[in-house]
Parts: C-alpha cells; sequence; structure tokens
C-alpha cells in the first residue's frame, strides 16, 4: 500500500520541484503507406497519422487533470521517412512535400512536435536516404513541428564517414535557411551513433522498424526532484548519495509508469517504454548541472564533473529499472547547454568548454546538445565534431549524439534565444584548427573489435 507519506512526497515532488511528465510519445509506423504515387503516398500517410493520433493530445490533458501530474508535451514519433518515401521521391522537392504534410496534420491534432523525418545510414546511404539528408534544410526552414534525426554511425557497423561529411554540410545549411525563422532549424536536427527505436524525446525521435504498428512512450523528467533529494544528505558518503538518487529515481519512474498505463489503455495502443531523463529546462531548479554542484562541485565543469556526472547517471537508471520492467529510449541525464540554466552560467563563467562537454558525453545519456557556435563554424569543423561524438558512441556501446547549433552573425561571447523549452545560449568557442583533410577522406571508420560478438 502507499501511505500518506508518499503521496505527500509525491505532490511535493509536482508543486516545488519541476517533476513533471516532459512527453507522451505515440510512435506510429507508415510502413502501410508506402505507395509509388507521391500524392497517394502523403494522403496515406495524413489519415494514418490523424487517425491514430487524433485523441492524443485530449486524452493527456484529461490525465494530467485526474491526476494532477504536468505532461508539458504531445508527441508523435514516425517510422524514418527515408524508408516511407523511398518509392515515390525522385528529388529532395519530393521529401519537403512529405514534410509539409507531416507539418499539416500535427497541428490539425495539435502535438507539440511530429519526429521521423529521418534516415539511417551507418554503414552506406540509400539514394532515398541521401534526398532526404539533402532535404532538410529546406524541410525544416518552411515547417514548424517537424523534428529531424540521422544515425551515421553504431558499433556494429562502424561509422559513415561520407555520411558525417555530409552531414557538416546539412547543419550548416540549415543554420542558414532558418536563420529568419522563429527558431533555428538546427535545434531540430540531431546526428546520432546507436540511435535507438524507441526513444519519445525530440530532437531525435522516430519509430524504428522493429516497433509495433503503434505504441506509447512517454519520458519522465525531475531533475529538480534529484537535487532537493540530495540537499537533505549534503556532506553525506557516496553511499547514501547514491541511494538517495536511486529511490528519488524510482518515485519519479512510477509516476511515469502511472501516465504511461493510463494512456496506453485509453487511447488503446500498447505501452512501450518509460524513458527517465533528467532533461533539465530553462527555469531556475530544474536543472542537471545543480545537481552536479549539490554532489560537490563549485560549477559543472570542474575537476571531477565526469565522475559526478557517471555516478548520477548509472544510479538513476538503477533507481529506474526496479520502477517499471520496460524502461528504454536514452533514460539518465542529458547535458543540454541553452536548456540549462545551470549549463548555461558555467559556459558564462569560464568553467565549462566545447572538450569538457565531449567528455562528459562518454558518460551521459545522449551527447554534445543544443550547442550554440559561431556562425562562420566551417562545415569541416562541424562534421569532425561529429565524427568525435559518434566515436564515442561507437566505441562505447552507448548512444551519442549531435545538436550543433551554428548561428549565423554571431561570434564568442554573444547570446542566442530559442524560446520556450529551448531555452537560450552563449555561443561557444570551436577549435580553429583544420581537420578538412581527415573528413574528406570518405568511407567508412570500421566498427570495432569488440563488436564481433556472433
Amino acid at each position: 500500500m502507499i501511505g500518506i507519506r508518499e503521496v505527500s512526497e509525491t505532490n511535493d515532488m509536482i508543486e516545488k520541484e519541476n517533476l513533471d511528465v516532459r512527453t507522451i510519445t505515440m510512435g506510429i509506423s507508415l510502413l502501410e503507406c508506402m505507395d509509388s504515387d507521391l500524392d497517394t503516398l502523403c494522403t496515406k500517410i495524413h489519415n494514418r497519422i490523424y487517425e491514430s493520433a487524433k485523441d492524443l493530445v485530449s486524452t493527456g490533458e484529461q490525465i494530467s487533470r485526474e491526476y494532477g501530474i504536468p505532461i508539458v508535451n504531445k508527441r508523435i514519433s514516425l517510422t524514418p521517412i527515408a524508408i516511407v518515401g523511398a518509392a515515390a521521391c525522385k528529388t529532395s522537392d519530393d521529401f519537403v512535400k512529405i514534410a509539409h504534410t507531416l507539418d499539416d496534420v500535427a497541428r490539425e491534432v495539435g502535438v507539440n512536435f511530429i519526429g521521423g523525418y529521418s534516415a539511417l545510414v551507418s554503414k552506406g546511404m540509400t539514394k532515398a536516404d541521401e534526398l532526404l539528408i539533402r532535404s532538410i534544410p529546406k524541410a525544416l526552414a518552411e515547417t514548424s513541428y517537424i523534428c529531424s534525426s540521422v544515425n551515421v554511425g553504431s558499433t556494429k557497423t562502424g561509422i559513415n564517414m561520407d555520411a558525417v561529411r555530409l552531414m557538416g554540410d546539412i547543419v550548416t545549411q540549415t543554420a542558414i535557411a532558418s536563420k529568419d525563422c522563429k527558431v533555428n532549424g538546427c535545434a531540430k536536427l540531431v546526428v546520432f551513433c546507436n540511435a535507438p527505436d524507441d526513444n519519445p524525446f525530440m530532437a531525435g525521435a522516430f519509430h524504428g522498424v522493429t516497433e509495433a504498428d503503434r505504441i506509447i512512450n512517454v519520458g519522465v523528467s525531475g531533475p529538480g526532484v534529484v537535487k532537493t533529494a540530495l540537499e537533505k544528505v549534503r556532506g553525506e558518503s557516496f553511499e547514501v548519495l547514491c541511494e538517495t538518487i536511486k529511490k528519488t529515481a524510482f518515485k519519479v519512474t512510477r509516476v511515469g509508469q502511472l501516465v504511461a498505463k493510463e494512456a496506453s489503455q485509453r487511447l488503446g495502443v500498447p505501452f512501450g517504454i518509460i524513458d527517465l531523463s533528467l532533461a533539465p529546462t530553462p527555469a531556475i531548479g530544474d536543472s542537471v548541472a545543480d545537481i552536479l554542484c549539490e554532489i560537490g562541485l563549485e560549477r559543472a565543469g570542474a575537476p571531477g564533473t565526469t565522475a559526478a556526472l557517471a555516478l548520477l547517471n548509472d544510479q538513476v537508471k538503477k533507481g529506474g529499472v526496479m520502477a517499471s520492467s520496460y524502461v528504454g529510449g536514452l533514460s539518465g541525464a542529458f547535458i543540454p547547454v541553452s536548456e540549462d540554466q545551470g549549463m548555461i552560467d558555467a559556459v558564462e563563467a569560464g568553467a565549462l568548454t566545447l572538450e569538457k562537454l565531449e567528455a562528459m558525453t562518454c558518460v551521459c545519456s545522449v551527447g554534445l546538445d543544443m550547442i550554440a557556435v559561431p556562425g562562420d563554424t566551417k562545415p569541416t569543423t562541424v562534421a569532425g565534431i561529429i565524427a568525435d561524438e559518434m566515436a564515442i558512441g561507437m566505441i562505447n556501446q552507448k548512444t551519442t549524439a549531435v545538436r550543433l547549433i551554428p548561428c549565423p552573425g554571431k561570434k564568442v561571447g554573444d547570446k542566442v534565444e530559442f524560446g520556450g523549452l529551448l531555452g537560450h545560449a552563449p555561443i561557444m568557442p570551436v577549435n580553429s584548427f583544420d581537420c578538412s583533410a581527415f573528413v574528406n577522406r570518405g568511407g567508412r571508420i570500421p566498427a570495432p573489435v569488440h563488436s564481433f560478438k556472433n
């Protein structure tokens, strides 16, 4: 039985400590929509998404009212569009037409984002993959709800350096194409290594081909809850610290489990996974960086930061897997710069650099996330940063990602505003030494020897 103390603790988490269900994401397979005629394909996609998700937003709001649990976002993830559009799309503009269809239906059903404008090219690119990738700058500049991702590497296949080099250009072109838009398109574009099939978090969510016809995945967030819990054990041993994080993660995950089960039952869609990720927001008190400071660091980026983050990430996962049989997605701690006020403060204080962030990605949930860089950063430099991050994921058998945002007309020291959950960020310096000869070699970086486990 749940006692009155546990009920009171959960209420405090929601009312005072920024606990929320960050997203209910409905994954929808579009494989049945495939058609060689583009207009027919677009009609099938629209109807399939609308019929599947027309009640998603109202159901989420109803659950939120009944249980008093904030559900911040309602989202949709789709089968990678490079696969769905392969038979019908002969040009990049054909894929852009699909993007507009997705944008229109997202607006109609009322979701915050729709993900899956994606290509999976860790070993090689089909013609359709390349056409979709080259369409990304225009698609993101002309739409409001689309999120895009490209998986360019994995532990089993290595890193597709042709795709990495291309993504250096695409990220740069996307920044330029969307410079006058409300949101820089690069904030909705993720480059992955080892992308999971069941991630509910944007901008990287897509509905993997291994997934069911439709699925409900829920992403829970609670940096403020963890920080408050750690304040009560300040100065205690690592054993006490770890136990506190685990127990807190357990409670947070149970909230997500409740919402997921309710949404699944009411929508008649199978429950997939809970993603327990400490995903910060720009709100004060909702910061992963502040947790690291509570663990004992003056600022995020100080010596000991990587160890503290590793500890945090591991204990969050341990607590989560005890609370739900189906913990998946990314799960752990996110370290986006623009979405975390503590990270922003650390950058502005000179404690946190791009190189230190890269080191931290070896042990966090994802990678270099929401990092604003000067607008004149070369495409080859962007590709080199992507390659470094993909190598970390490949070798360490984990998901890593890059969401880098070149900001046209901005230089180091300037600030850029993204708004909402995307927050704001200082422009960070990038190593200016050239890597063009490396990223222009072409071909693949082979999979590591430990990938051969058959």
